[in-house]
C-alpha cells in the first residue's frame, strides 16, 4: 500500500462524538498518522510486528498499523466511548486490532499488553495538564524496543533529558497537526500546530 492510498483509507475514520478537553482528546490528522506509519514500515518497525497504540483515541494509529501488515495490533484508551467508535472504524476498514480500556497510569497495563515490537502514540501535549505525557513515554518504553511518538516541536531537548538513561532519539520529523475548533477556548476554526515525530529507541 502507498502512502497516499493509506491515507485516503484513514480519512474515512470517524472521530470523537464527545470529545473531551481534559483528555485533549483530537483526533491524529489522517496525513500525519500515515507520515508516520509510513515511515515506520520502512524503517521495518511495522510489518508482520506486533504493535501497540497508547492512547489510540478512535483507532488512528493502530488502524493505520493494521493495514500496513502488522502481526498484531492492540490500542490502549480510557474513553470506553472512544473505543467503540474504534472498533466500528477498525470494521469499517477491515482492520483486526484489539482495543483495552485502560488508564496508562494502570500497573496491570504491561501485562495485559504483552510483548511488543513497536509502541506508535500521540500523547497529550500537557496543554490541560502539565506532563501529561510522561506515563505515556514510560509505558512505552516499558513496553517496547522502539517507539513512535507525536510531540509538540520543541519538545526534542525534554525528550532526551527524561528519556536519557532509558532510550535514545534516532529520527526525529518534522510536521503538522492541523487542529479544527473543538471546544469553546479554542478561537480558530482552524489552527496549524508544529509537531515532531520522535522514533525513540530503548537502551
Amino acid at each position: 500500500m502507498k502512502l497516499k492510498q493509506l491515507e485516503m483509507k484513514l480519512q474515512r475514520l470517524g472521530g470523537f462524538l464527545r470529545p473531551r478537553a481534559s483528555l485533549e482528546q483530537y483526533m491524529t490528522p489522517a496525513p500525519l498518522a500515515a507520515r508516520l506509519l509510513y515511515h515506520a514500515l520502512l524503517r521495518g518497525d511495522i510489518e508482520g510486528k506486533k504493535i501497540c497504540d497508547l492512547g489510540s483515541g478512535t483507532g488512528m494509529l493502530a488502524i493505520g498499523a493494521a493495514l500496513l501488515g502488522a502481526e498484531s495490533v492492540r490500542g490502549v484508551e480510557i474513553d470506553q466511548q472512544a473505543v467503540a467508535i474504534a472498533e466500528a472504524n477498525a470494521a469499517l476498514l477491515g482492520a483486526d486490532v484489539e482495543f483495552i480500556v485502560s488508564d496508562v497510569k494502570d500497573t496491570t497495563l504491561p501485562e495485559r499488553i504483552g510483548s511488543c515490537d513497536t509502541v506508535t502514540m500521540n500523547p497529550p501535549f500537557g496543554a490541560q495538564q502539565v506532563h501529561a505525557d510522561r506515563p505515556f513515554i514510560d509505558l512505552a518504553l516499558s513496553t517496547a524496543q522502539v517507539t513512535y511518538g507525536i510531540f509538540n516541536a520543541g519538545s526534542t531537548q525534554f525528550i532526551e533529558a527524561y528519556t536519557r538513561q532509558r532510550a535514545e532519539i534516532s529520527e526525529k520529523i518534522g510536521g503538522t497537526f492541523s487542529l479544527q475548533r473543538t471546544f469553546t477556548f479554542h478561537t480558530k476554526d482552524m489552527q496549524e500546530i508544529e509537531v515532531e515525530i520522535l522514533r525513540l529507541v530503548r537502551k
